[in-house]
């Protein structure tokens, strides 16, 4: 019986990849029962970061244990160390887009800050896009399966992705900021990515929002006021949030006990983890755990 859920690394079938590969939604469905180490179908845990754009059909997609509806034109972004799992329905069409953090790190340099931000940012937006019936958006995905797949031209292949990489990259941006919220007070921003970072080093050793906005330098109320301009809650609930999400990767992508994990993010007994973890999941951790494998 599987004990987790599987970390699925990046494999190109292309030789010689530097990071970056696509395939058709109806490949993967073809290939979902020859897969050996995972069935789409069941949650797994991406070591890549991934854009889903399906062209034909109506299904759902899981991203991070919340199970997303989809339809004609609507696109899934998914970042490095989420979860997700497909389901497939009859007619399904699209493509599928994955790249490694360590290619899209050598894109920053061609990319405005804030795509990244808003694209790959899963705290602060959803990861769904709906793409207008007048959006040119699918001819640079028809473009770049075109490239990626003509065997016969291979010369300067590289830098033909990495333009249509940053084209797809700012047309989705330029979606996505029509269909979230607008961060235009970007002092706001950095300090709360910088809240963010650091709750992501100290998270085991402090749940208490005064403790981050004394790094900060700022009051726990100013500290508030950025989280809830920000991503619409109060840091507390921010920060109970992230541990939340932290502790159901962890609970199904390894076979640690539920008190170990306990331990390790920073609760002094078990048994006070298992009620946080009930009062803000429905579950105990075993029972989520089950629910999932």
């Amino acid at each position: 019986m599987q004990k987790d859920i599987p970390n699925i690394e990046f494999n190109a079938k292309k030789p010689n990849n530097s990071g970056i590969e696509i395939l058709t939604i109806e490949d993967l469905v073809a290939r979902k029962d020859l897969a050996k180490d995972h069935h789409p179908e069941k949650a797994h845990q991406v070591a890549f970061n991934m854009i889903v754009y399906y062209t034909e059909g109506e299904t759902k997609q899981l991203v991070d244990f919340v199970w997303h509806p989809v339809k004609k034109n609507t696109i899934i972004h998914i970042s490095k160390g989420q979860i997700n799992a497909f389901q497939f329905t009859k007619g399904l069409k699209g493509y599928i887009l994955l790249f490694t953090d360590l290619y899209l790190q050598k894109q920053i340099n061609t990319l405005p800050k804030n795509e990244i931000e808003r694209l790959f940012n899963a705290h602060l937006f959803s990861p769904i896009i709906q793409v207008p019936e007048d959006s040119n958006v699918l001819s640079y995905f028809d473009l770049f399966y075109e490239e990626y797949t003509n065997s016969k031209e291979d010369y300067n292949q590289e830098n033909t992705y990495k333009s249509l990489h940053s084209i797809i990259f700012s047309k989705l941006e330029r979606l996505k900021q029509y269909q979230t919220f607008h961060l235009k007070q970007t002092d706001k921003l950095e300090t709360f990515l910088q809240f963010k970072s650091l709750l992501e080093a100290h998270y085991k050793s402090s749940r208490n929002a005064d403790f981050y906005a004394d790094k900060l330098n700022i009051t726990y109320k100013h500290l508030n006021t950025i989280c809830k301009s920000t991503v619409g809650v109060t840091a507390k609930q921010f920060i109970d949030q992230f541990l939340v999400l932290e502790a159901k990767r962890l609970l199904v992508n390894s076979d640690i006990k539920s008190t170990e994990l306990a331990y390790n993010l920073g609760f002094e007994e078990p048994t006070n983890f298992v009620k946080y973890f009930k009062k803000h999941t429905g579950f105990t951790p075993n029972s989520f755990k089950k629910e999932y494998i």
